[in-house]
C-alpha cells in the first residue's frame, strides 16, 4: 500500500502535542513536511521528529510537496484561508477546531470542498475520547430517552493562555473562551444530543481578568500590556426544538476551589454526566435508581476510535462518516456569532429553523 503523503501547517503547542505525533504513529503515512512562519520554529520540530522538508509559506510547501493531507494548526482567522487553499489544490484537510471564526468562512469551506472532492475534519478530540464515544454509543442506543436538559462548561482556576498572544486578539481568535473552551464541550454536549436546531441563543461575556498576568496557564506567559479584547468567561443558555434546553459556563480564570470540564445530560429515561474525564451513567431498574460508571480506563490500551486513523480510512475508502465533519463547523459557528451578538445586544437572537449550511437570519 502507497503512503499517504501528510504536511504538517504550523509547529505550535497543538501540532506538537496532537497533530505530529498522531500521523507518524501511522504505518501508511509519511510525514513529508512542516511549515511555519517562524523558521526556527518549524525546524526545531523538524529535527525532533525527522522531518525532511521545512516551510515558512504554506503555499510554497503544498505546491513543492503536493501531499496527499494537512493538517491546519494555526491560530483561529487562518483556518479558513489555509483550507480552502489545499482544498483547491486537491489536498485534503484536517483542520483544528474552530474550523473557522464566523458561520461564512465556514459555509466557504462547504463550497470548497464540494469544488474539491476533497475531505475536510475538524480537530475536535474531544468527541474521539472512549468517553464519549461510548456515551455517545450509550445515548443513540436510546438509554438516556429524550434528552430535555444539558449543561456544559469548562471552568478554569488559572487559564488565560497568555495576555497579548493570538487568543487574546479577536481578530485573529474570533473571540475568548467560548471559541476556545467551548468548541470543546459546548461542541461535545450539542454533538452528544444529536446537534439539534437551536431556535434561540442568549449570552453574557465578561473580562474579569484582564489587568493581570497572574491567572495564566501553565506554560503560557503573558506580555504585559498586551492586547486583550476578547472575553474570560461566557455563560448562556441555548433554547433547543422540542423544548430542551442547554446552559452553558466558560472561563479561563475563575475564583473557584478546581478547574472544571463537564458534559451533564438528562433525559427521560436516563441521565449521565461527563465530569473531569469520568464517565457515570444514572438510570433506573425495577423501580431502584441505579448509577452505572464505565471502567474504560481499566485497559490503558483501549482506544475505541482514533482521530488520525478514522481520517485516514475515509481517505483511502470512503464510505464512511467522518465523526467531526466541516457541516459541524457551520452549526457551531452559526451558534457562536449568535452567541457574541446576543452578548453585544443584550438579547437573545432567534435563529430560523431547521438549520442547514444555507442557514441565514
Amino acid at each position: 500500500m502507497d503512503k499517504l503523503k501528510y504536511a504538517l501547517i504550523g509547529a505550535g503547542g497543538n501540532a506538537e502535542k496532537k497533530h505530529i505525533h498522531g500521523y507518524k504513529n501511522l504505518d501508511d503515512v509519511e510525514v513529508v513536511a512542516i511549515c511555519d512562519v517562524e523558521a526556527t520554529k518549524a525546524s526545531a520540530m523538524a529535527k525532533r521528529h525527522q522531518v525532511a522538508n521545512v516551510y515558512t509559506d504554506y503555499r510554497d510547501m503544498i505546491e513543492r510537496e503536493q501531499p496527499d493531507l494537512v493538517s491546519v494548526v494555526t491560530p483561529n482567522f487562518l483556518h479558513a484561508e489555509i483550507t480552502e487553499y489545499a482544498l483547491s489544490r486537491g489536498v485534503h484537510v484536517h483542520c483544528e477546531k474552530p474550523l473557522s471564526i464566523h458561520a461564512d468562512e465556514a459555509r466557504r469551506i462547504l463550497q470548497a470542498r464540494e469544488r474539491s472532492g476533497k475531505q475536510v475534519m475538524i480537530g475536535l478530540n474531544n468527541r474521539f475520547t472512549n468517553e464519549a464515544v461510548y456515551l455517545k454509543k450509550w445515548i443513540d442506543e436510546g438509554h438516556l430517552g429524550d434528552i430535555y436538559s444539558a449543561k456544559a462548561g469548562w471552568i478554569r482556576r488559572a487559564g488565560i493562555p497568555g495576555r497579548g498572544t493570538w487568543f487574546t486578539d479577536k481578530d485573529r481568535s474570533g473571540g475568548g473562551v467560548l471559541i476556545d473552551l467551548g468548541a470543546h464541550y459546548l461542541d461535545l454536549a450539542l454533538y452528544l444530543m444529536g446537534l439539534p436546531d437551536v431556535h434561540y441563543v442568549a449570552g453574557r461575556i465578561h473580562q474579569n481578568f484582564v489587568h493581570t498576568t497572574t491567572r495564566n496557564r501553565n506554560g503560557y506567559t503573558g506580555i504585559a500590556g498586551g492586547l486583550f479584547n476578547v472575553e474570560d468567561a461566557a455563560s448562556g443558555y441555548l433554547g433547543l426544538e422540542g423544548g430542551s434546553s442547554l446552559a452553558l459556563d466558560f472561563s479561563w480564570a475563575s475564583n473557584i476551589e478546581e478547574d472544571r470540564f463537564y458534559v451533564e445530560l438528562m433525559g427521560t429515561r436516563g441521565g449521565a454526566s461527563l465530569v473531569n474525564g469520568v464517565l457515570k451513567l444514572f438510570g433506573e431498574q425495577d423501580g431502584i435508581c441505579l448509577d452505572l460508571t464505565p471502567k474504560l480506563k481499566l485497559n490503558p490500551n483501549l482506544q475505541l476510535v482514533n482521530e488520525f486513523r478514522h481520517f485516514v480510512d475515509n481517505i483511502r475508502h470512503g464510505g464512511h462518516t467522518l465523526i467531526a465533519p466541516a457541516e459541524d463547523g457551520v452549526y457551531f459557528a452559526q451558534i457562536v456569532d449568535a452567541f457574541y451578538e446576543s452578548a453585544a445586544s443584550g438579547m437573545p437572537v432567534i435563529l430560523q429553523a431547521p438549520q442547514s449550511v444555507t442557514l441565514t437570519r
